[in-house]
Formats: structure tokens, sequence, C-alpha cells
């Protein structure tokens, strides 16, 4: 293979046309919007660190909101428990107040009838010792026998007791 002076000429030529060409018609505006994609790749990237800082932020402030509104929660929640161990507390005073006076009513309505019923039998002894005493009277009868009549009208009182 020899090698020729004129097609390496001719060759040189058709490239430096070649790259002219390109140059002029391709290279330009293959580099401008080269040029511009890695401007609008820079300016997408600074936008998207931007927004993640943003996020960060707005992230940040509602785990601040969060915490606060769970603090109020537990304190809400407490204050709560407390009112209703002290409501608890006070119906349970009231009603073991309401359960002693209602004791003490009882106790003293007992008392009266207790009261009443010893005066009503005193009354009913009595009434029966004038008549168990106008029956002996009326029968003149001796020792044992008014034993036998005391003793007889006084199981009829403890009959009707």
């Amino acid at each position: 293979m020899a090698w020729k002076w004129e097609s390496f000429a001719f060759a040189i030529l058709a490239f430096a046309i070649l790259y002219w060409l390109l140059n002029r018609y391709a290279f330009g505006p293959l580099f401008g919007m080269m040029e511009k994609r890695r401007e609008m790749i820079a300016q997408q990237m600074k936008s998207a660190s931007d927004n993640r800082d943003q996020a960060d932020k707005l992230l940040a402030e509602q785990k601040k909101v969060i915490e606060e509104a769970r603090k109020e929660a537990y304190a809400i929640i407490e204050q709560s428990r407390t009112m209703s161990s002290k409501q608890a507390d006070e119906l349970i005073q009231n009603a073991k107040a309401e359960s002693n006076r209602i004791k003490e009513d009882a106790l003293k309505d007992i008392e009266s009838e207790k009261n009443k019923a010893v005066a009503a039998l005193r009354g009913q002894v009595s009434a029966m010792a004038v008549m168990v005493a106008s029956k002996i009277i009326e029968k003149q009868v001796d020792e044992k026998s008014q034993e036998e009549l005391i003793d007889k009208y006084l199981k009829e009182v403890g009959g009707k007791l």
C-alpha cells in the first residue's frame, strides 16, 4: 500500500470543511442547547434543594406543633383525671353524709317508736293490773288462787307483747 500525498491533502481539506460546517451550523446551537440544559438542571437542583429545606422546616414546625398538642392533650387528660377524682371523692363524702343522716333519722324513729310502745305497754299493764285487782277483790280467793290468777294475766300480757 502506497501512500499518496494528494489523497491525504484531499482528506484533510474535506475534514476541515466538515469541521467548519459542523462548527458553524451544528456545534453552536448544540453547545447553546447544552448550556441551556445545564442552566435548567442547575436551577432545578437549586429549586429542589430550596424545596427540601423548606419541607424540612415545615416538618420541624409540624413536629413541634404536634408535640405541643400532645402535651396539651396530656395536660387536659391529667386535669380531667384530677377533676373526676375530686368529684368522686365529693360524691362519696356526700353519700356518706346522707347515709349517716338517714341512719340517725332511722335511729330517732326507732327510739320514738320504742318509747311509744313502752308507753302503750305501761298503759296496758296498768289497765291489766287494775283489772286483776278488781277480779281479785270480786273473788275473795285464797293465796294460791291469787297467784294462779296473777300468773294467768301475766302470761296474757306476755302473749300480747
